[in-house]
């Protein structure tokens, strides 16, 4: 298949792999403030969108790591198709899981359905095992930080604001989450847009049009305008799952809990690190609650996305060395 082509078609998927994205994981910006009722839906997507955009062009540290850690797209043979396979799991992958309104990471299924589609076609030696073990363990340990943070940060605010009045309480932290939700999406959009642009350019390196992992400002226009589209479309089932399933969110806590998350993420994205924006937030929010009240935390459905976040990885690594194979058989 000709190269450009081959280009075009990777460029597409990448672009659809980002506006899922966005509308998929519009809930880690926005849930907690949604659910105090601080914004309105319409106002919080929105403001989403927009701070999703301009995060998106702020930093390129994630996207070379997604762009090269995984696999050497210089030296490995059929990258471009490798990319193809990649994204037709990962988008396939996060349909899935935004059906059934489960808070999948789509970090997750893009580092899975890469490292899958690597082997298929390269075997375990093509992976950049040092590469690949560097991101999975941020993948790991990032939400075990958030979880820890979210929990002293709630015991801090309840010590702070102990003499408080409930209502002022409310009132105050209600506006914050303005102010915190906004950090959130921000944060949101410096992380996970850079996945887009780092398997173009991975897609741009193999495919020979250009010899550095250096994203080009039209990878980074064109991923942000489609994580910006994406959030602008919002993932209700997703908002109900975060913002009302694992506990019951008051402004305190969304103002400690997207704090936390938003201040993990940007750390993550400064170090070029990628990292779970949904489990970040997911743990955030757990740890929020076990300092409120632990029992109150419905640990029963916290299970169940954690269960899912432990499979994402392999099936979307099986389905994208299914779709390579697919790929091998008709064009290679």
């Amino acid at each position: 298949m000709d190269t450009l082509l081959l280009i075009a078609a990777v460029v597409v998927l990448a672009l659809s792999f980002d506006f899922i994205n966005g509308f998929h994981d519009t809930a880690n910006a926005i849930a907690t403030s949604v659910s105090t009722r601080a914004m309105s839906p319409r106002t919080a997507v929105l403001l989403a969108a927009v701070l999703n955009f301009v995060g998106a062009l702020t930093f390129t540290g994630v996207a070379k790591s997604i762009g090269g850690k995984v696999a050497d797209p210089a030296s490995i043979e059929n990258g471009m198709y490798i990319i193809v396979a990649t994204l037709i799991a990962a988008i396939a992958w996060n349909l899935i899981t935004w059906w059934y309104g489960i808070p999948s990471s789509s970090s997750h299924a893009l580092i899975g359905s890469m490292a899958g589609a690597v082997v298929a076609a390269a075997g375990f030696s093509g992976i950049n095992l040092g590469g690949f073990a560097s991101i999975i363990m941020g993948l790991v340990f990032s939400p075990i930080i958030a979880f820890a943070v979210g929990f002293v940060v709630m015991k801090c605010v309840f010590k702070i604001f102990a003499d408080f009045s409930p209502h002022r309480l409310n009132r105050n932290f209600r506006r914050m989450q303005i102010l915190t939700a906004c950090f959130q999406a921000f944060t949101h959009g410096t992380n996970d847009a850079q996945k887009a642009m780092g398997v173009i350019t991975f897609a741009l390196v193999a495919g020979g049009l250009q010899s550095e992992l250096e994203v080009p400002l039209w990878v980074k226009m064109a991923a942000a305008t489609a994580m910006g589209l994406g959030t602008a479309i919002g993932g209700w089932k997703i908002i109900k799952t975060m913002g009302t399933k694992i506990f019951k969110i008051e402004p305190a806590n969304g103002v400690s809990a997207d704090l936390t998350s938003a201040s993990v993420i940007l750390g993550a994205t400064v170090t070029g690190f990628p990292v779970s924006t949904t489990h970040v937030v997911t743990s955030a929010i757990l740890g929020v609650g076990a300092a409120k009240r632990f029992r109150d935390v419905k640990w029963g459905v916290a299970g169940k996305i954690v269960a899912t976040w432990f499979i994402t990885i392999p099936v979307s690594a099986l389905l994208a060395g299914v779709v390579y194979a697919i790929i091998d058989f008709l064009f290679l």
